[in-house]
């Protein structure tokens, strides 16, 4: 268990390193085009990838035992944010999305995607018995999902709120819930998802869009058909570290939720299918962490951290590469980030804990407490 955390960490790690360089390469044409300095937003994603780093440790030592106590405060705390984000964040590009808290601009968001995945660990945990039951187990279970995600979806921030219906419904489904329970639960999910896609304008034309081009052969989105050049410019080895010529101006969002397509034309398929494996072997190591994990807690808190970074990975490159339509969803550890660098970073912290805990407990250096771990929790 004590590999499989140094392993993960130094896999995000090298992520990162790479983000780093990328980032640079990136956004360097638009920092000096924008504010007059080719290291305006690397600096500013250096430090955060300084405050990453150091979250990773921080929550690397926090014993995760202590979100059982936290989990219910700190959903009721997040939905109270997503609320107040929806009423008073300011409209950015049509969106309610990011709340300024003085010193941070955070997206609660990034905030949910974490804390719900915490608070579900801990219901399947508390209601083992009764989650194959629909009306006593499942379905509380899936307010929450719909309550949380709803309200992420209204900001409007559509496929976020997919997202996190599919994480959860997949962790859920792990804790014991009958497949018949996931399969109509998702049925009403895409029924109120595909109707709040048809309300908002830009969701609703960048589904009409790709729509089109799969079923019509009409033309990508100008982002997507950007990034496909990208990528095809690359060839196998790349065209070097530095020498994109689609992060001069031509790919919007070059620097964040396109930036695998610059990963793609400047290290090649080689670089490009490297990524994908470090992002494999995170999977890997996080599913074993939570096979290994005694306790049904941790071992739901690990699935779910896992899956949750790998399915925005691989979300980001299903959308760079035209399989999906357009998101807003950034590459983990590699895109420009903010409070979502930060948040990914908490969580591979805590997972790493989830190892390093269970490494102690194996060779009897700490003991699982005899008390009930979610004694005073309720509805």
């Amino acid at each position: 268990m004590k590999k499989l955390g140094l392993t993960i960490f130094f896999d995000v790690f090298v992520l990162m390193l790479l983000g780093l360089t990328i980032v640079l390469s990136a956004s360097s044409t638009y920092s000096v085009f924008k504010f007059d300095s080719v290291f305006y937003l690397f600096k500013s994603h250096l430090f955060k990838v300084f405050l990453g780093i150091g979250a990773i440790i921080l929550f690397a030592f926090i014993p995760y035992e202590y979100y059982r106590r936290l989990s219910k405060p700190a959903i009721i705390a997040t939905a109270f944010l997503l609320i107040v984000t929806l009423l008073f964040a300011p409209n950015i590009k049509g969106a309610n999305r990011w709340l300024n808290l003085g010193i941070i601009t955070v997206q609660p968001a990034d905030i949910a995607k974490l804390v719900l995945v915490i608070h579900l660990a801990l219901l399947l945990e508390v209601k083992a018995n009764v989650i194959d039951n629909y009306r006593h187990g499942f379905l509380y279970l899936y307010i929450w999902i719909i309550g949380i995600s709803g309200l992420i979806m209204l900001q409007p921030n559509i496929s976020s709120g997919i997202m996190l219906i599919l994480i959860s419904l997949t962790v859920i489904y792990t804790g014991g819930a009958k497949l018949k329970h996931i399969l109509v639960s998702m049925m009403f999910s895409g029924i109120v998802i595909g109707s709040a896609a048809m309300i908002y304008p830009h969701s609703r034309s960048r589904v009409f869009s790709f729509v089109e081009s799969m079923t019509t052969g009409g033309d990508l989105n100008f982002q997507v058909k950007q990034a496909l050049y990208s990528l095809g410019s690359g060839g196998i080895f790349g065209v070097g570290i530095g020498n994109s010529m689609q992060s001069n101006l031509f790919l919007p969002e070059a620097y964040g939720d396109f930036i695998f397509a610059i990963l793609g034309e400047e290290l090649g398929l080689i670089g490009s299918i490297a990524v994908l494996i470090a992002y494999l072997v995170l999977l890997v190591c996080g599913i074993l962490v939570a096979k290994k994990t005694k306790d049904q807690f941790g071992k739901l808190l690990a699935f779910g951290i896992t899956i949750s970074i790998v399915f925005y990975a691989f979300m980001n490159v299903a959308v760079t590469t035209g399989v999906l339509p357009t998101t807003g969803l950034p590459l983990p550890f590699i895109s420009y980030g903010g409070t979502s660098l930060i948040f990914l970073c908490v969580s591979v912290g805590i997972l790493i804990n989830i190892a390093f805990t269970n490494h102690m407990r194996q060779n009897g250096v700490i003991h699982i407490q005899d008390q009930n771990p979610v004694q005073g929790i309720s509805r």
